[in-house]
């Protein structure tokens, strides 16, 4: 994520052709997947864990509560753009990430909500996943949608200079997600846990080599765009999202275990950099944006050789670790009441 924002704000136009170049936009471009992926799988692991507590109900509606709560902060986030970048009043109304996350889960807390059985609800999560995925090059070119205003049209597909995100497809991101997550927490022991991470590295890989061996079929909507509303390149991002937990697991193991390897030689064992960082995606997303393109970055505005754009991006991947861990540190023991609660998913 922080890749795909320094490399497309700081690499010189020169630079934008090259084959390097056109891999980290691809490898970046997994970036979106992913941040919708986990958070449906977080979003249903949570639920599941509350609801052996608070009941099911009471599960859903929290929720449905942070899904709200993502949604408010899209609207934030926007203002804060607005207040900074001194931009045009209708860029309020743009559709980001944000948006379509907080719908999303919202959409997934519904679903969640509907059946106590954890079979019923992946069977609904993965019916929904099929049903936005297959239907996305449809409502791409459905012209009644042109009726609507443009700020709700927005929602439904890209519009040039509202969004490039769009509730089809990336909606489904999220619901497949939640199968995850609801496959994780049903994990109860070690070797169920191996054994799902194998079946989640298997299916990922399957989903990847199905997904590009269909793309080569003759396509089956009359009008279909390979890199944009295609259920083909779909299923290749969703396989890499699903292959890339186990792969997470892997890097978990591999934190837990360098410290006994090396222990003797550190004073203090390295940190869980991955997943500092990944608990804090969002508070990350929230403070980078503005360093990238903000103020900040903007002395460095497509100005730099590509090779030095990825070494900025190191470098400012170790600055947002040190901030994560020091964001962590202030809010140890702090409550967000009243209107602060809406900056829980990014703060908490």
């Amino acid at each position: 994520m922080v890749g795909a924002h320094a490399n497309d704000a700081w690499t010189r136009d020169a630079d934008r052709q090259s084959a390097l170049y056109m891999l980290t936009v691809f490898v970046a471009g997994l970036a979106a997947p992913l941040f919708l992926f986990l958070a449906g799988l977080s979003l249903s692991m949570a639920a599941s864990m509350r609801a052996a507590t608070i009941g099911h109900g009471g599960a859903a509606r929290v929720a449905l509560k942070r899904a709200a709560q993502v949604l408010a902060l899209a609207f934030l986030f926007r203002l804060q753009s607005q207040l900074l970048g001194w931009g045009a009043l209708s860029n309020f109304l743009k559709v980001d990430i944000l948006n379509v996350m907080g719908l999303a889960m919202m959409a997934a807390a519904l679903v969640w909500r509907c059946s106590e059985s954890r079979a019923i609800r992946i069977a609904l999560f993965a019916v929904a996943t099929t049903l936005v995925t297959m239907s996305t090059p449809l409502i791409r070119e459905m012209g009644a949608l042109s009726a609507l205003p443009e700020s709700i049209e927005a929602y439904l597909r890209p519009l040039p200079g509202r969004t490039t995100f769009a509730l089809f497809p990336w909606s489904g991101f999220l619901l497949a997600g939640a199968i995850a997550g609801e496959l994780i927490h049903a994990a109860r022991s070690h070797s169920q846990e191996r054994r799902l991470q194998l079946g989640l590295l298997v299916c990922g890989l399957a989903g990847i080599g199905l997904g590009y061996a269909a793309s080569f079929q003759p396509a089956i909507y009359p009008v279909a765009n390979f890199w944009t509303s295609s259920p083909t390149f779909f299923f290749i991002r969703l396989g890499v999202c699903t292959a890339m937990v186990p792969i997470a697991r892997g890097i978990d193991w591999f934190h837990n275990a360098l410290p006994r390897w090396i222990g003797g030689y550190l004073s203090r064992p390295p940190g869980q950099v991955t997943a500092t960082l990944g608990r804090a995606s969002l508070f990350v997303y929230w403070i980078h944006v503005e360093m990238v393109y903000g103020v900040l970055g903007r002395p460095l505005r497509r100005l730099l050789p590509l090779e030095a754009s990825l070494v900025g991006t190191a470098l400012l991947c170790g600055l947002l670790y040190v901030i994560v861990r020091w964001k962590d540190r202030m809010m140890v023991g702090v409550t967000l009441t009243g209107p602060l609660r809406v900056f829980a998913p990014v703060l908490k």
